[in-house]
Parts: structure tokens; sequence; C-alpha cells
């Protein structure tokens, strides 16, 4: 049986663990730079567990942690999708490998969206990964005409 939980302060760790193996599995960062981004990640999400702007959900299996998802309350200017200031953006969604395949990431994303819903929230981002992109797009996410430039 799984049990999901609110992420506190503690987590802050285990949560950029969880994100440093999100990268790796993609491909998109080796551990080296993995490395890096926690040294920062860490100190960076551990304040905003504790004043609420990132709230984060953790799901265990007989008390060991296999899955993580958060939501990032941003400031926003009031937009013609939403006049309210404020967006939630989903990061950190992961798995541990020997237990996809049971609904984690679904479960998680159900229970993000609806707290963002509760919180009277209209407008949900992400960057979505090749393997979480089908998920998104059968749950109503879909592609924008966001651009970056990356340095």
């Amino acid at each position: 049986m799984f049990e999901t939980r609110l992420a506190t302060a503690a987590d802050a760790e285990l949560i950029g663990q969880q994100r440093n193996m999100m990268f790796i599995d993609a491909g998109q960062a080796d551990e080296v730079l993995t490395q890096k981004v926690f040294a920062k990640f860490v100190p960076w999400v551990r304040p905003k567990l504790e004043d609420g702007s990132y709230v984060g959900w953790l799901v265990s299996k007989d008390g060991v942690v296999v899955a993580g998802a958060g939501m990032l309350l941003m400031d926003f200017p009031p937009h013609w999708m939403d006049p309210e200031p404020v967006r939630a953006y989903l990061l950190n969604f992961y798995v541990n490998p020997e237990f996809r395949g049971h609904g984690l990431a679904y479960r998680l994303l159900k229970i993000a969206v609806a707290e963002a819903r509760r919180r009277g929230i209209k407008v949900i981002s992400l960057h979505a990964s090749k393997f979480g992109k089908p998920l998104y797009e059968r749950n109503g996410f879909k592609a924008t005409n966001e651009m970056f430039l990356v340095e």
C-alpha cells in the first residue's frame, strides 16, 4: 500500500536527490552537474517549504519514499488567462524506477492539480520530459508558445 504525505523542510535533501535522479534518468545531466545543482537546490527549496511557496508531496511504501512531486507558487502579473497574481508551476515529478507503472505520477498529478484548484489558481504550467509528456497530455495539459534563451 502506498501512502502520500506533504513534504516538510526536513525533506529538502530527499527532494533534491529525487530531482537529481529525474535529470539523470531523462538524460539531461550527469552526476557531476546534478551535484552542483543539488548544492544550490537544497538551500533554495528548504525556506520555500517552510513559507509554503513550494508544496511537495512524497509517496512511501513500507516507510520508504518511492516518489515525489512539487508545486511552486509563483508571483505572476495578472494576465488575461487569470487575473489573480499567482501561478502554479509543477516540478520534480519523480518515481523510483522499480515503482513505475503503479500510477504514482498520475496520483501526484491529480493531488497537485486539485491543490492548485483549491487555492483558486487557474493557470498551471510545467516543463515535461519526454517520459512525462504523455501523462500531462492525457490530463489536459497543452503545449504553449513559450521560448527560451539559454547561454
